[in-house]
């Protein structure tokens, strides 16, 4: 009996944070909903998110005592670094969205989890199982069903760099954090969502330029940039770095199939049966490799 309940305890802080990282990616797929109501550029929503959420954190972790001045010594080019891919990867994909289509544009994105998961044998020492590559063959076919028509006509190298780019300063992101094991997750969102916003800020400026802000958009940015930035960040990072990469890959796709349902949901945005068939075929592939991970014997 007191075995049983030994490994129930051990396992439970490890079900928390699997339910924190699968929170932050529904609140991520609500991202959609918000900024429908706000008609700035998407660069510039970003450079609101950026703003508004790493300020709100760094002035929480400042009246909590300030930063863990051990921590960022030891960790210090891991937090930099990440912050500078979280930017990076946004700036990379906004002229991606702007070179290519943004179906293609988003498929190749998400591959960056994808390298994160099939290199982790070498980058974490990280068994690749069988089950692991099923559940990302399922999850890739799923992708591909839920990007709609992908158009390839007429395709733009310059574009497709950029958009291998993002995909890499992505999977740069999740690396980098699972570095980061000493610093907790407040301060590291915070620290990386400010270098963020410089990395965003020097884009927006000779492209969009500042944002214009409308009264009746406040309550939205607000929400952007305090919820679904300053709040999802927390909970994205403080899971990334208990989790286990191949994990973290995985859940990773929850993301936008909850964009698409939250959009369909709450925006009545319509969904054709091959995009409900690659949100099955995603949430099933992600639960069946996490599922046969922690089954007896694996």
């Amino acid at each position: 009996m007191s075995g049983s309940g030994e490994r129930r305890s051990g396992k439970s802080p490890v079900l928390l944070f699997y339910g924190i990282y699968v929170l932050s990616m529904l609140i991520f797929g609500t991202n959609g909903v918000v900024v429908s109501h706000i008609s700035l550029a998407s660069s510039q929503v970003v450079l609101l998110r950026t703003l508004l959420g790493g300020a709100a954190l760094t002035v929480l972790v400042l009246l909590r005592g300030g930063f863990d001045r051990p921590s960022l010594r030891a960790e210090g080019r891991f937090l930099l670094l990440g912050g500078a891919a979280l930017g990076a990867n946004w700036v990379a994909l906004f002229e991606a969205y702007r070179l290519l289509n943004i179906s293609l544009a988003t498929l190749i994105y998400y591959v960056g989890p994808m390298l994160v998961l099939l290199l982790s044998p070498v980058l974490f020492r990280e068994k690749l199982t069988g089950t692991k590559i099923v559940a990302v063959c399922l999850v890739a076919v799923g992708l591909v069903c839920i990007s709609g028509s992908i158009a390839f006509g007429g395709l733009s190298l310059p574009g497709l760099f950029i958009a291998i780019l993002a995909a890499l300063f992505y999977a740069s992101l999740i690396v980098f954090n699972k570095r980061i094991v000493r610093t907790p997750g407040l301060q590291t969102a915070a620290i990386e969502l400010d270098v963020a916003f410089l990395v965003v800020l020097l884009y927006v400026l000779p492209t969009v330029g500042l944002p214009q802000v409308q009264r009746a958009e406040l309550p939205y940015i607000a929400a952007i940039g305090l919820v679904n930035t300053g709040l999802a960040y927390v909970l994205y990072f403080s899971g990334l770095q208990k989790l286990p990469a191949q994990s973290v890959a995985l859940i990773s796709y929850v993301d936008p199939v909850s964009t698409l349902l939250f959009s369909a949901l709450l925006l009545h945005e319509s969904l054709t049966p091959l995009q409900l068939l690659g949100a099955v075929l995603i949430i099933g592939g992600a639960v069946f490799g996490e599922l046969r991970r922690n089954s007896p014997g694996r």
